[in-house]
């Protein structure tokens, strides 16, 4: 099968530039400057005139509940909220049922990965206090990382003991992505939120309770850890403004499109819909994050997309379930910041395509250069549409931008050649492939 792209705005290595891209089966074979047709004959010619053509997106951080708590999603229904976004590449983490902390676990996941993924994937391994002999099995071309939860979360994957920190850092071959939040602080904070407010305090107190602090210290602990034993860590959803003032040489933070776009007082309107851990803070936070997103001091973009049942979202800070679906959604609420000029449509694609590649070390995917996967998505901008319920792939059934109106639209998703999204419709009868490392 030959394709040809023709007459877009390609967006790649810090270049925009009018050309096409030629795809033959599941590679990209030319990318031709200019709008010069070339002179060949195509299985297919897709018009991509007005539209942006960007690599497809990969997802550092996703929690797509398979195996075991499937009632609110699975892989094949979030693979299509991926495809549908214009991601073709994602990587899930550890804290289902049972936990991907064992080898059996984790290969179970890429079986039913094999079976039911419409896009690309793999998949963290995660650490236990007792189960980094584990590490020296994992096969380092196959996943992208360690997953470590420093801080309470839900999964009840908390490591807290000196002892096994000391040997995770000292052990890992690969990145560590780590979640951190300093859990015996938070227990304060809430202690001292329910005596002031009552069992449930409400959400608006959600980021008193998982604090700036709570963040801060949390990840400074990494951070020390990580150049003792000269690990590469990787900081998942950095929140604060304080925490950037970690960040040096061999340490590396993903933000996630949530903290940079909503800030603490969009609780009064959304609620428990925008709850997640670690929380969204301060204007003042987002706007710093927003600024080193922009400036280069923040790695990569990844969603955290955690999808719940909205009955599962109900109360406060105890009662509601942390975590929101933002995977469809992703690349169309980063270009309304493109438009509101918190920055460019190439660091865009710097963010969530080139340096999730690179950090991670994924073969032949996350830019547009020949001999590269054609995992390609095109985006159309000035085309109005409004997120509603009949849009939403995700099995959860709702997401924090219903109702919203994006100026920006996912016209088709070309995974490893294949279009495995146009017109709001996914091919669910395509299989993605497990993504290769180093």
């Amino acid at each position: 099968m030959k394709r040809l792209i023709l007459h877009g705005t390609l967006v790649n290595e810090a270049n925009k530039f009018d050309g096409s891209v030629i795809v033959e089966d599941s590679k990209i074979t030319k990318i031709v400057e200019g709008n010069t047709v070339p002179n060949a004959s195509f299985d297919e010619v897709i018009d991509a005139s007005g539209c942006f053509v960007l690599p497809g997106l990969i997802d550092d951080h996703v929690h797509f509940r398979e195996p075991g708590l499937t009632a609110k999603a699975d892989i094949d229904s979030e693979s299509r909220a991926a495809a549908a976004g214009g991601v073709t590449t994602y990587f899930d983490m550890p804290n289902c049922v049972p936990q991907t902390t064992t080898l059996e676990a984790l290969n179970e996941k890429f079986q039913l990965a094999a079976q039911k993924s419409h896009v690309n994937y793999s998949f963290f391994f995660g650490a236990t206090n007792d189960n980094v002999d584990l590490f020296s099995q994992l096969d380092v071309h196959r996943i992208p990382g360690i997953k470590l939860f420093m801080g309470s979360s839900t999964g009840n994957m908390l490591v807290d003991r000196r002892e096994a920190l000391e040997k995770i850092f000292s052990t890992a071959q690969m990145p560590i992505m780590v979640h951190c939040e300093d859990t015996d602080m938070i227990n304060r904070n809430m202690a001292e939120a329910k005596r002031l407010y009552g069992d449930d305090p409400k959400v608006t107190h959600h980021p008193e309770i998982r604090s700036a602090e709570a963040c801060y210290q949390s990840t400074k602990l990494a951070v020390e850890l990580a150049l003792k034993h000269h690990a590469h860590l990787h900081i998942a959803h950095l929140t604060t403004a304080k925490e950037l003032e970690l960040l040096t040489d061999g340490i590396t933070a993903e933000v996630t499109p949530s903290h940079l776009y909503f800030c603490d007082r969009d609780y009064t309107a959304l609620g428990t819909r925008i709850k997640c851990n670690p929380a969204i803070k301060s204007a003042a936070d987002r706007d710093a994050l927003r600024q080193a997103a922009a400036d280069g001091r923040i790695a990569v973009i990844g969603t955290d997309h955690a999808p719940h049942l909205l009955e599962q979202k109900e109360g406060g800070c105890c009662k509601a379930a942390s975590g929101m679906p933002m995977l469809q959604f992703s690349l169309v609420t980063m270009l309304e910041l493109v438009d509101k000029g918190v920055l460019t449509i190439e660091r865009l694609v710097e963010l969530m395509c080139h340096r999730p590649a690179d950090l991670f070390q994924v073969r032949n995917r996350g830019y547009l250069r020949e001999g590269y996967q054609a995992d390609i998505v095109i985006v159309r901008p000035n085309a109005a549409w409004t997120v509603t319920k009949d849009v939403i792939q995700s099995k959860c059934g709702w997401s924090p931008m219903e109702n919203h109106t994006f100026l920006w639209r996912v016209e088709q998703t070309l995974c490893n050649g294949h279009t495995v999204y146009k017109d709001g419709v996914v091919d669910t009868n395509y299989i993605g492939q497990p993504v290769q490392f180093r």
